[in-house]
């Protein structure tokens, strides 16, 4: 790079020298900071910032081929704004005298000086009391920088906008873990239970570099969720040794269990869906999966279809909005009221219940 001297020929910074590498699953990207001791290979692609016709005139000395993309992305590196203090040591040092470059291996882009913007011989340039620097680095190393802000404040939160980052060249990668992970807990032939299947998925998901760290596959976990089914596991425990689970199943077997399997199947049914209209449906199913079991076991039929009418029942809840976090999500956007949910979910759940009371036996007899 020191030879190019990009910088007092053509006026040119480049942002980025990345390496891409296609494999089995997709592609590796790899994305560096441009350095003077920077070595570029065949196939690298390379990112400047600067005039135009200047980019033209170095891939035409150079015999550079010009791709075609919507703009960078921001993988490993990222751009944030930093403003300068009024304590800070750096007001009255030139960018080249500043030591971001060595301290934080970051590149100044640019520099906001009241309302007007400095783009060009940057490294000459003595910074003042507010000014605003755009940096481009690694992120690990803006969010460093965020940290030790006694000199300057980094805007926005650099932690958060890391996150918001796709990984999307891993995509292939992921989908094979998860169709791997699938594949493991559907057939039986893999002595693998459903729990340690997904533990390793998620532990190759890190290792494959789906995530950017631990940490980020950490703050994926959706505790709250957690946190519910294993609170509502011991109520549940507590229905069935109490003999609740008992009374209500009991109750629905003299009630429908005289008119035949197909009246209480229903009756497990819309009562499920019932419930998850005002809990949330994954509480229902912890709730009635024992006294669909117990009812089954009363009636002396398979309770299969049963355990499949509680799933169903609590997963098909349209009526109201607060039985799913995605209804919840789209009452607020669509700006639903609870009314609206009633008119078209109910009749569709009602719709539902009816057919799978008479295809859940078919796919899973009651004998």
């Amino acid at each position: 790079m020191r030879e190019l001297d990009l910088q007092n020929k053509y006026g040119l910074t480049i942002l980025e020298v990345r390496n891409e590498t296609k494999k089995a699953l997709g592609k590796d990207i790899r994305q560096n900071m441009a350095w003077a001791d920077t070595l570029i290979s065949q196939g690298d692609i390379l990112y400047f910032y600067g005039d135009k016709e200047a980019m033209e005139k170095l891939a035409k000395e150079y015999h550079l081929t010009k791709m075609e993309t919507d703009g960078l992305d921001f993988y490993d590196l990222g751009i944030s704004e930093i403003v300068v203090l009024p304590t800070s040591r750096l007001i009255g040092t030139r960018i080249r005298d500043s030591r971001l470059r060595q301290d934080y291996s970051v590149t100044v882009l640019g520099i906001r000086r009241d309302k007007n913007y400095i783009k060009e011989e940057l490294s000459d340039h003595r910074l003042q009391n507010g000014d605003t620097l755009l940096v481009q680095g690694k992120w690990k190393k803006i969010m460093q920088m965020n940290q030790e802000n006694e000199n300057w404040v980094v805007l926005g939160k650099p932690d958060k906008q890391m996150e918001k980052v796709s990984l999307d060249y891993k995509a292939p990668v992921a989908a094979a873990i998860m169709l791997l992970m699938i594949v493991a807990m559907v057939f039986d032939f893999i002595p693998i239970s459903p729990v340690v299947a997904v533990a390793i998925a998620g532990l190759l998901m890190v290792f494959s570099g789906c995530f950017r760290n631990v940490d980020a596959a950490y703050k994926t976990i959706n505790w709250e969720s957690i946190v519910l089914i294993a609170a509502m596991m011991p109520m549940s425990t507590a229905l069935e040794k109490t003999g609740v689970s008992q009374i209500v199943s009991e109750n629905l077997v003299s009630s429908l269990g005289a008119i035949g399997p197909y009246a209480l199947l229903a009756g497990i049914y819309f009562t499920t869906s019932l419930m998850t209209m005002f809990i949330s449906n994954t509480a229902t199913a912890v709730l009635m999966a024992p006294i669909a079991f117990s009812a089954a076991q009363q009636i002396g039929v398979s309770p299969y279809s049963f355990m499949f009418a509680v799933t169903l029942g609590a997963s098909m809840c349209f009526a109201s909005p607060f039985s799913t976090p995605p209804n919840a999500l789209v009452m607020k956007a669509g700006r639903y009221t609870f009314m609206d949910y009633v008119y078209v979910g109910l009749p569709l759940q009602i719709i539902i219940g009816i057919v799978m009371t008479f295809v859940l036996p078919l796919l899973f007899p009651f004998a």
